[in-house]
């Protein structure tokens, strides 16, 4: 049992450093700030699009990574409860 909580416990550590990651990498990148005088073409538009969607999926990674490291640590904390009955 005490193995069990160790790799849970890894599980749950590494999962939480890869959201932090994912988050950091998505806060990293600044959208480029448009004025209202200037004149927006197709690749303006596109680069905008690819900055949203780029940042969507890094903030979706990171809701994975920290509802897998939610999960290890819930089931880590179960393996606990149930080895004391």
């Amino acid at each position: 049992m005490a193995i069990l909580t160790m790799v849970l416990d890894a599980f749950g550590l590494f999962t939480a450093a890869a959201a932090a990651w994912f988050w950091y990498l998505s806060g990293k990148r600044r959208l480029r700030r448009v004025s209202r005088f200037e004149e927006l073409n197709y690749a303006d538009l596109n680069r905008i699009v690819t900055a949203f969607n780029r940042a969507a999926t890094l903030n979706r990674q990171a809701a994975k990574a920290a509802a897998a490291s939610a999960a290890a640590l819930m089931l880590r904390f179960a393996a606990d409860l149930a080895a004391q009955f």
